[in-house]
C-alpha cells in the first residue's frame, strides 16, 4: 500500500469517504441527517486544520504563501483538478478549478449530498492549522452546482 508521500489527495479522500459514509448513514438511521451532516462536518473540519497543522510542522513552523502554493501537487496529482491559476504572488494565490475529480468521485459513491462537507470545507479550515494569517475567500464550489470553483487565497503579514 502507498504512503500518504506517494498517494494523491484524490485517493485519500476516497478512502476516508468509505468509512465516513458508514458514519453518515448511521447517524442519519439513529440522528437524522442534519445531525448527521453537522457531525460528519465537524470532524472533517478538525480533521483539515489537525492536517494544516501537520504540514505546519514538517516546515518547522516556517509557513507562508509561497509554502503553501508550493506544497499544491498533492490534492492536483494524477488530474484530480483542472486549475486556471490567475495569480501566484507573496500576497495573492487566486485560480479557478474547472473539472473536479473529487466532486465527480463524491457523487458516484452517493455522498453528493455531503461532499462539500468532506472536501470544499477543507480548502479554508485547513488554514487555520497551517497558519492563521492564511485566508480563503471563495464564492462557489463545482461541488454545489457551480460551473468553476474560485479561490483567493490571501496572506495577512
Amino acid at each position: 500500500m502507498a504512503d500518504a508521500e506517494t498517494t494523491g489527495m484524490l485517493e485519500r479522500r476516497r478512502v476516508e469517504a468509505k468509512l465516513l459514509a458508514h458514519v453518515y448513514a448511521t447517524l442519519c438511521d439513529s440522528h437524522g441527517k442534519e445531525t448527521a451532516a453537522r457531525i460528519v462536518g465537524e470532524s472533517v473540519r478538525r480533521a483539515a486544520i489537525e492536517q494544516g497543522a501537520e504540514m505546519a510542522e514538517t516546515l518547522g513552523g516556517k509557513t507562508s504563501l509561497e509554502t503553501f502554493i508550493a506544497a499544491q501537487e498533492p490534492w492536483t496529482r494524477g488530474g484530480a483538478l483542472a486549475v486556471e491559476i490567475e495569480e501566484a504572488s507573496d500576497k495573492r494565490f487566486a485560480f479557478k478549478v474547472t473539472r473536479c475529480e473529487y466532486a465527480r468521485m463524491y457523487r458516484e459513491m452517493g455522498l453528493g449530498e455531503i461532499g462539500h462537507l468532506l472536501s470544499c470545507q477543507r480548502d479554508g479550515t485547513f488554514c487555520e492549522g497551517y497558519d492563521p494569517k492564511l485566508k480563503l475567500a471563495r464564492t462557489q464550489t463545482i461541488m454545489q452546482g457551480a460551473s468553476h470553483c474560485d479561490f483567493e487565497y490571501t496572506y495577512e503579514k
